[in-house]
């Protein structure tokens, strides 16, 4: 039962995993913005739900109603002052991932630098459905369940809504080729701040998820901007089924390599995992190769 209950652990993990990439890849895969202060923003949002759980008593499943609209309109105003411009003036693609590599850049400092004023550099954790439940046999924390299943249930919304409504069609043939999609009538401007605002919301989300069960601090971004790239690249930049995929296969390999040869080596895990997909496709599991 050892390992199932291995098992279990990594594909909750991979869950919050796969969420929190959900939103890089459309910020990326979409408005053509490599994000690095993505992270940073997952723990804004985890701050946001401890604040509220601390001091209002709303409970995270509440907060996300809160946090969420909030990140979508703070992150479509990121895109309109600070993105659009470096969009405008980009010659290339390539010019403008540099642009925005180097914009986010800076931007990752100012953010962590607003968390460790308010909020210091202490570690943060609060206690929410800290209770074990049995799930075929096996005993899980209900917080860590409840995240995965809500991940779960975002990541399968946002999946519908861009397979199966106009809006989703527009933003696919947006993120397959903005010249093309700007021919047929689709406002590609629009479209790119609707989806880097789309992703802003995935990922607080996956902060206010992350911050029920684990602990934290205003310098842990990098860490999830980290897993978040290797999640998007490995399953396909723009891909969201890719990202589920991705996600789940990183975290059975963290929980598999901590719980059977050393959790210090977990780091060195994600990357060798990473590496070896790319090296037998080197454009992600579901990622297709340019023509």
């Amino acid at each position: 039962m050892y390992l199932v209950d291995v098992v279990l652990s990594g594909l909750v993990l991979g869950g919050i995993y796969a969420l929190i990439a959900m939103g890089l890849s459309l910020q990326y895969g979409v408005a053509r913005i490599m994000n690095l202060a993505y992270g940073e923003f997952t723990i804004a949002a985890a701050f946001g739900a401890y604040v509220l759980f601390s001091l209002a008593g709303i409970n995270p499943i509440l907060a996300l109603a809160v946090v969420m609209p909030l990140s979508f309109a703070l992150n479509w105003l990121i895109y309109r002052v600070l993105m659009t411009p470096l969009v405008r003036r980009a010659p290339t693609a390539g010019a403008l991932e540099v642009d925005t590599i180097l914009a986010t850049f800076g931007l990752l400092f100012v953010v962590q630098g607003v968390l460790l004023v308010i909020f210091g550099g202490t570690y943060f954790s609060y206690s929410y459905l800290a209770i074990p439940v049995e799930v075929i046999g096996s005993t899980l924390a209900a917080n860590r369940l409840l995240a995965a299943l809500i991940a779960l249930a975002l990541g399968l919304a946002l999946y519908l809504a861009l397979t199966r409504t106009r809006i989703g069609t527009a933003v696919r043939a947006v993120a397959a080729s903005p010249a093309s999609a700007s021919l047929v009538g689709i406002d590609t401007a629009a479209y790119a701040a609707f989806a880097f605002a789309l992703g802003g919301a995935l990922v607080a989300a996956s902060g206010v998820l992350v911050s029920m069960f684990l602990t934290f601090n205003a310098s842990m971004g990098v860490v999830f901007t980290m897993k978040a790239l290797i999640v998007v690249i490995m399953g396909g930049v723009g891909n969201i089924l890719g990202c589920l995929a991705a996600g789940l296969l990183l975290g059975l390999a963290e929980a598999l390599g901590g719980a059977f040869i050393d959790t210090g080596l977990t780091l060195a895990i994600n990357f060798a995992l990473f590496l070896t997909v790319l090296l037998i496709k080197p454009t992600g599991l579901f990622g297709k190769a340019a023509r």
